[in-house]
């Protein structure tokens, strides 16, 4: 009776320290996982310069900007956007709207076939906008020649008259590009 005591004792205590491990693991896991977990949000870069000298035209590009469903119905706003990589390699659209168009109209999607320098992948995206509409993207997602699709969410009033987006370029593990 006394090994049957054991036994069954033994059990519980083995059962108690496989589900503190179960459980040790399981926060370990969750702890690990959000400590990659990056939020990525735009900011605004004022000391932002553009390389007019770099859009050679010599690769295209697609850039989708989605508007936002809470934008205004239509914008007057002048939209002008900037990508590239950690290299050093720029392409800048200047003036992308036109009001006559409809060109980001609320919750459309407008795609525009923009040329520059090659690149590699494109780990920063700034837009322009001045106006007083107030205009608000959802999303810009870029595709091109040597870069697989990228996506940058918005979904907030780009601020007037300053360089507003995301620069991703450290986490690539390249060189992070210099903005001047």
């Amino acid at each position: 009776m006394n090994d049957f005591y054991n036994l069954l004792l033994g059990s519980a205590i083995n059962i108690r320290m496989r589900s503190l491990c179960v459980l040790l693991i399981f926060a370990f896991v969750v702890a690990a996982s959000e400590s990659r977990s990056i939020v990525s949000h735009p900011e605004p870069l004022s000391s932002f310069k553009i390389n007019a000298t770099q859009n050679a035209g010599t690769c295209p590009f697609s850039v989708s900007i989605r508007t936002s469903c809470s934008s205004t119905r239509y914008t007057r706003d002048r939209v002008s956007l900037s990508f590239g990589d950690a290299y050093g390699n720029q392409v800048y659209a200047p003036r992308l709207d036109d009001p006559t168009s409809r060109t980001f109209e609320q919750c459309s999607t407008d795609t525009f076939q923009i040329y520059g320098p090659c690149t590699y992948q494109i780990c920063y995206l700034y837009l322009y906008r001045s106006g007083y509409d107030g205009w608000i993207p959802y999303d810009v997602t870029i595709s091109g020649y040597n870069t697989q699709p990228v996506s940058f969410y918005y979904n907030v009033i780009i601020p007037a008259n300053i360089w507003y987006g995301f620069n991703n370029c450290y986490r690539t593990g390249a060189a992070s590009v210099t903005m001047k």
